[in-house]
């Protein structure tokens, strides 16, 4: 996040954070995590994101890293308007596995279909 940034009904945003047992990308939702970022809770307001923070880093056994991130409203629900976090959402660009993988046949570029081949 950056020190400009400040949660608002123009401007919402998440909390993320990494699963400590997984490593995978977590999103905050109202009554705890989820790996869909399409679930996590929106905040408009800079106290309750604040509150929420603290709640989150309060949350070491299960969460590392937790930090607000700006996102906008989409029809699915919020989506990342910076790369980091859509790169976190998409995992690894090493080649498909987890995330990827299962996404492999979503309108991916013919490019993106030759890279995951090559790593076969």
């Amino acid at each position: 996040m950056s020190k400009a940034f400040t949660p608002s009904p123009e401007t919402p945003a998440v909390i993320t954070a990494n699963d400590l047992r997984m490593g995978h990308c977590v999103w905050m939702t109202e009554d705890g995590w989820t790996a869909d970022p399409r679930e996590a809770r929106l905040f408009e307001d800079k106290g309750h994101a604040d509150l929420a923070l603290l709640d989150a880093e309060a949350q070491g056994h299960i969460v590392v890293g937790p930090y607000v991130a700006e996102v906008r409203r989409g029809p699915n629900g919020p989506e990342a308007t910076h790369f980091r976090e859509e790169f976190r959402r998409l995992g690894p660009s090493n080649y498909f596995h987890g995330k990827q993988a299962e996404t492999a046949n979503d309108n991916l570029p013919a490019t993106q279909e030759l890279r995951e081949a090559s790593h076969v």
